[in-house]
C-alpha cells in the first residue's frame, strides 16, 4: 500500500522503485492528449510527474489535463531514477486525485512574467499578492533560512543558560526616541481623556527590571518603529532578539553579540546549504563570516575613515546608513564601532568612566553594505548616574519611575544588546531588500495584506 512521503526525500534518492503517495502543488505542466509532466512542488522540493491517459483511464486523465498552476494534487505511482529528469527522478503516475483546483477564469497571478519583472526582487504586484508569492521558491528558501535563524538565536542563549523573558508590547514611554514612536489611544476615561500608550520599541527597560532576577535573560519578540525611511534595511514592525547580562562589561557583550553571529551564520550554512544555493549566495562568504574575529574600532576612527573618504560627517553625529553603508563596502567580516560620543546616545548608555565625552557601548556593523545589526552596551545603573543623564536630556521622571527604582534597590552593573533578526536574515541571504525576509512586511507605505 502507497505511503506519504516527501518531495525532498525522493529526489534524495531515499525510495527509488518503490510505490509512494505524494501531495503537493503544480509548479510547472505541459503535454498532449496522451500523456503530461506535472512539476509537482511540497516545502521540501519538486519533482517532474508523469502522467499517462493510457495508464490512468479517461476521467482522472482528463482532470489531470484541465489541472492548472498550484492545484493541489495528490500522486500515487512508482520512483523511478533517470538521470534526464529534474532533479534526477520522477514519478511514474498510477493513480492522481485532484484536491483543490484553480479556475481557468482566475488563473495563479504569480506567473514567469511577473518574476522576470521582479528580476530577483519585489514589484508593487507582488507585495500586493504576498499571501500567494509565499508559494514561489524563493520565498519558501528565504523563509526556511529565516527559520534557522531564528532557531540559531535561541540555542545559543539556551546553550549558556540564558532564561528567556517577555515584556509588553504596550509602553508609557520611549527607548529610542518619541519621534519613532507609534501612539495608541488606550482606554481613555473622565479622569484621563487623553490616556495613550505606545508601541514598544524595544524590551530594554523590562529587561533591566528583571535582571536583578533572572541575571541572564533574551528575547526574541517584535518591536515598532514608527520611521518613515524608505533604505533597503528598515520595517515598522520588525523582529529584535536581545539580551541583558548582570556584572557584565561593554567587552563581555560584544563577546556574546560575536559569538552570536557566528552562531547563526554557522547554522544557517549547516541546515541551509541547499536552499542557499538556490538562491545563489556564496557559502564561502558566509563561512568566513562564522570562522573570523570581528574587529574592533572606535567612534572616532570610523568618522576619520569617513570624512577620508569625503564623506560630509562631523564629531557627535549618529552614523545613519549611507554612512554605514560606505564604511562596510570593504569589510571581509563584521566590525564593531564602539565608544560614542555621550551626545549622540540616549540617557540609559553607561558614561564611560575614563572619558566623559563618550559611553560605554557598541554597534556591530555587517559587511557588504549591510551596515548595523547589533546596537548594545553597558547602562547607567546607579540611581544617582541615571536621575542626572534623565535630567540632563530633559527627559520626564514619571514614565520611567519603575526604571529608577531599579536602581534605587539594589542597582548593578550590567549591559546588554539589541540584535535586528530580519536585518540578520537580509544579509545572510544576500538579499537587496530587508522585505524579501519576512512573510508580510511592514513600512511606512504598506500594511496590507
Amino acid at each position: 500500500m502507497a505511503k506519504e512521503y516527501w518531495i525532498g526525500d525522493v529526489q534524495a534518492g531515499l525510495h527509488d522503485g518503490s510505490e509512494v503517495e505524494l501531495k503537493g502543488w503544480i509548479k510547472r505542466t505541459r503535454g498532449s492528449n496522451k500523456i503530461r509532466f506535472i512539476v509537482l512542488r511540497d516545502s521540501t522540493g519538486t519533482i517532474q510527474c508523469v502522467a499517462k491517459r493510457e495508464d490512468l483511464g479517461d476521467e482522472i486523465f482528463e482532470s489531470l489535463k484541465g489541472a492548472l498552476i498550484e492545484a493541489s494534487l495528490v500522486l500515487k505511482g512508482s520512483v523511478n531514477a533517470d538521470e534526464r529528469a529534474p532533479g534526477g527522478h520522477e514519478l511514474i503516475v498510477t493513480d492522481a486525485e485532484l484536491v483543490g483546483g484553480v479556475r481557468a477564469d482566475s488563473p495563479f497571478p504569480i506567473t514567469e512574467s511577473a518574476m522576470v519583472a521582479a528580476d530577483g526582487g519585489e514589484t508593487e504586484f507582488l507585495l500586493d499578492n504576498r499571501h500567494l508569492y509565499l508559494r514561489t521558491s524563493r520565498m519558501t528558501n528565504m523563509l526556511k533560512i529565516r527559520s534557522s535563524v531564528f532557531g540559531a538565536i535561541h540555542s545559543y542563549f539556551r546553550d549558556k543558560d540564558f532564561t528567556e523573558y517577555q515584556a509588553p508590547n504596550f509602553v508609557a514611554g520611549a527607548v529610542e526616541g518619541g519621534s519613532t514612536l507609534f501612539e495608541v489611544p488606550y482606554f481613555p476615561n473622565e479622569a484621563n481623556p487623553d490616556r495613550k500608550a505606545y508601541l514598544t520599541q524595544s524590551w530594554q527597560l523590562y529587561a533591566e527590571a528583571a535582571m536583578p532576577a533572572l541575571e541572564r535573560l533574551y528575547t526574541i519578540a517584535p518591536s515598532f518603529r514608527a520611521e518613515k525611511s524608505r533604505t533597503r534595511r528598515h520595517l515598522t514592525e520588525f523582529w529584535h532578539a536581545e539580551m541583558e547580562v548582570a556584572w557584565a562589561s561593554n567587552a563581555e557583550i560584544m563577546a556574546h553579540g560575536e559569538g552570536l553571529v557566528r552562531h547563526i551564520a554557522k547554522t544557517v550554512i549547516d541546515e541551509r546549504e541547499s536552499e542557499l544555493s538556490d538562491i545563489d549566495r556564496d557559502i564561502e562568504l558566509l563561512a568566513r563570516y562564522a570562522d573570523n574575529p570581528y574587529p574592533r574600532i572606535r567612534y572616532d576612527e570610523a568618522v576619520e575613515t569617513l570624512q577620508g573618504l569625503g564623506i560630509d560627517i562631523e564629531w557627535g553625529q549618529d552614523l545613519d546608513y549611507s554612512k554605514e553603508k560606505v564604511l562596510t563596502q570593504d569589510f571581509e567580516v563584521p566590525h564593531f564601532l564602539t565608544h560614542y560620543p555621550k551626545v549622540a546616545k540616549p540617557f540609559y548608555h553607561r558614561v564611560d568612566p575614563d572619558d566623559g565625552n563618550y559611553v560605554l557601548c557598541h554597534d556591530l556593523l555587517a559587511p557588504e553594505g549591510y551596515g548595523e545589526i547589533i546596537g548594545g552596551g553597558e547602562r547607567t545603573w546607579s540611581e544617582e548616574e541615571i536621575l542626572a543623564r534623565i535630567d540632563e536630556e530633559g527627559v520626564e521622571r514619571e514614565p520611567y519611575q519603575f526604571y529608577i527604582d531599579t536602581r534605587t534597590y539594589g542597582g548593578v552593573p550590567h549591559g546588554g544588546f539589541g540584535l535586528g533578526v530580519d536585518r540578520v536574515c537580509s544579509w545572510l541571504s544576500g538579499a537587496d531588500h530587508i522585505r524579501e525576509v519576512i512573510p508580510f512586511p511592514r513600512d511606512s507605505r504598506r500594511v496590507t495584506p
